[in-house]
C-alpha cells in the first residue's frame, strides 16, 4: 500500500461507509478484533482530517478500542462482502474471525493491524470519546424504536485523527 495526503483523498465518504462499510480494527499484531461498522464520518476538524465512528459499549473490539490509542479504519473490496457481514455478525470473544474469513492481516509501518487486500486504510488516533445519551436527542422517539431496544445500549462516539491515509 501506498501512503498519500487525506486531502487527495477521491473517495465519497458517504458511500465509503454507509454502502461499502468499514472495518474496525483495534489492538497489536499479536491480539486485535475487528468489527464492521456503516456508521460514521470523514472530514475536519480541530485543523486536522478526522474521522469519527459509531460503537456500541457492548462489542468486544470496544475494549480493544479503548486499550490502545490508535486503530484503523480498512475498506474492503465488494468481493468481501460475506466476510464484512461475518465481522458483523459474529464477536471475536466467540469465534475466530480470521480463521473464519478470507482477510489477511498486515501490520502497518505504524505496527497498526489492518487488511492486505483493502482499498483503503485510515490511521486513526484518538482524541475524543463520548457515550451518547437519550437526553442530548432531540427527537428521542423518531431515532429509538428502530435502533435502540433494551439490548442495543446508545453508541459511543469517538473521534480520531487521521494519521495516515493508505490506498493500493
Amino acid at each position: 500500500m501506498k501512503t498519500i495526503d487525506f486531502e487527495t483523498l477521491q473517495a465519497n465518504a458517504a458511500r465509503l461507509i454507509g454502502k461499502q462499510w468499514m472495518l474496525i480494527t483495534a489492538g497489536t499484531p499479536g491480539d486485535f478484533n475487528c468489527m464492521t461498522a456503516s456508521w460514521g464520518g470523514l472530514g475536519y476538524l480541530w485543523n486536522r482530517p478526522v474521522a469519527f465512528v459509531f460503537v456500541r459499549p457492548n462489542r468486544h473490539t470496544r475494549g480493544y478500542i479503548d486499550a490502545n490509542p490508535s486503530f484503523t479504519l480498512s475498506f474492503m473490496p465488494e468481493s468481501y462482502r460475506k466476510d464484512l457481514l461475518f465481522c458483523g455478525r459474529n464477536s471475536g470473544k466467540d469465534v475466530d474471525k480470521m480463521a473464519n474469513t478470507a482477510l489477511n492481516p498486515i501490520t502497518t509501518e505504524s505496527g497498526l493491524v489492518a487488511y492486505e487486500d483493502a482499498d483503503l486504510v485510515l490511521e486513526c488516533r484518538k482524541m475524543f470519546c463520548t457515550s451518547m445519551q437519550e437526553a442530548d436527542f432531540l427527537d428521542w422517539s423518531e431515532v429509538s424504536p428502530q435502533w435502540y431496544a433494551e439490548d442495543n445500549p446508545l453508541h459511543l462516539l469517538y473521534i480520531c485523527e487521521i494519521t495516515a491515509t493508505l490506498t493500493r
